[in-house]
Formats: C-alpha cells, structure tokens, sequence
C-alpha cells in the first residue's frame, strides 16, 4: 500500500504576505516532489490547534517536517534575541503536539531545518537563535545569494548512522539557516558536522523512536541529486 505522508504546512497571512489577497496554506513544492517521487501520497497539514493533531498524525503513516521560520524562544525558556526573525507560534504549537503524538503513535519523522531544530526543542534540546551568538561560527550556513541546486559547504557524516548508509562521509550540502542546535536533546544523536562544529543532521538514540533530520535542503536538490532524492526514498520506503 502507498504511503501516506503527512507534511506539516505552512502559512502566509496578512500580517506577513498573501497571495493575491488570500491568506494560503502551503508548503514546498520540493517536499510534495520529493515524496511523490519515493512512492509516497503527500498529504499537506493546515496550522492549526493542537489538539487536532492527534487526528492528522492517525491518518498518516509518517510525519514529514519542513523548513520555515525561526522557532519562538519560548518554548526553550528564553527570551528573543536581537537578531531573532520572523516566529510563528501557532506553527510552532501545532507541529510540537505533532512531534509528540507521532512519536505516541510510533509513526516515522524526518525533519528538514527549522523541523530538525524544532524536534530538538521539543525534545528538551536548545537553540543558538542566531548563528553570531556560536563561538566558534566559521562557516557561511545562510548561502545566498548562490541559488539552492549548489552545495555550498561541507558536512562530515557518522559511518555507522542512518545517514551513514546513504551519504559519503564527506558530503557537501546547501545551507540557509541562521539559527543551530546548541544544547543536543538527551534522546538525540548527531550523525553529520559541518567543519566549524555545528549539528547538521540527528537521528533517535532510541532505535524504537524512528526519527531522523537534516540541517540541509534536500527538497531543493533532489531533482538533480540522487543522493539528495535517496533521504525521501529510505524515509517513505524504510524508515
């Protein structure tokens, strides 16, 4: 049977931006691909309260993060940086009770960026809310303006991870983020580096807990990298 993959959306409202006038419900078409191209049936998540995610993470068979905003400082227990960006906290509420009832559930999640740094918070990890707050920050991980389909900086991947039986242990990845894990979550794991020591991908201690996420955009590039493609094939297929 096809699986279906939920993919928690997003929303562009009049306070931010519209389109012509409307206030959408979207995601990447990149992500909708991607999925598609693995075998699965892509199924797109309105924000909306958490108490209906327990209904959405039911009707799925795996939960599929995506990129965004930063994350609210809130749920970290900390107060919002200067450098902070645009925050969404009902998106950040909503896909929280997602990551909690998919994990209740045992259903699969892969993360991509501001997914991976979430499912880290709610965890119990923490957040540099901008990369100049990171001592040791000697990588351009935000790399405008080259165009996504290029990989920009390198990442050092753990042979014996997930990650470690579809990437080479050298890999070169895009990068548009402006905020990093910084307090690992205790049941999380990091299986790629980038050279100035930022996380950039993690995967469940608990082999039970199938979870795993990338600190990288591979919905950008899996049109034209197979190994990029390779993440959404073991996630709908295997994991």
């Amino acid at each position: 049977m096809q699986p279906i993959i939920g993919i928690a959306g997003n929303h562009l409202n009049k306070a931010t931006d519209t389109f012509q006038g409307n206030e959408v419900t979207y995601t990447p078409q990149g992500f909708v691909q991607a999925v598609k191209q693995a075998g699965g049936l892509p199924l797109v998540f309105p924000i909306l309260e958490p108490s209906y995610a327990a209904a959405f993470i039911s009707r799925v068979d795996k939960l599929l993060l995506a990129g965004g905003q930063d994350i609210s400082p809130q749920l970290y227990q900390q107060d919002p940086h200067p450098k902070l960006q645009e925050t969404n906290l009902n998106r950040d509420l909503f896909e929280q009770a997602l990551i909690k009832e998919a994990i209740k559930q045992k259903k699969p999640i892969f993360s991509v960026c501001r997914g991976t740094q979430l499912v880290n918070v709610v965890l119990g990890g923490t957040l540099y809310q901008d990369l100049s707050l990171y001592p040791n920050w000697a990588v351009k991980h935000e790399q405008q303006p080259t165009v996504p389909t290029f990989a920009t900086h390198e990442v050092k991947v753990s042979a014996n991870s997930l990650l470690g039986s579809l990437l080479p242990e050298s890999y070169f990845v895009n990068s548009y983020h402006h905020q990093a894990i910084k307090d690992l979550a205790p049941s999380l794991k990091a299986i790629a580096i980038a050279n100035d020591g930022i996380i950039e991908a993690v995967e469940s201690k608990n082999p039970e807990e199938k979870i795993f996420g990338v600190q990288w955009h591979p919905e950008l590039t899996h049109q034209v990298n197979p190994l990029d493609q390779s993440l959404f094939d073991y996630f709908v297929n295997e994991l």
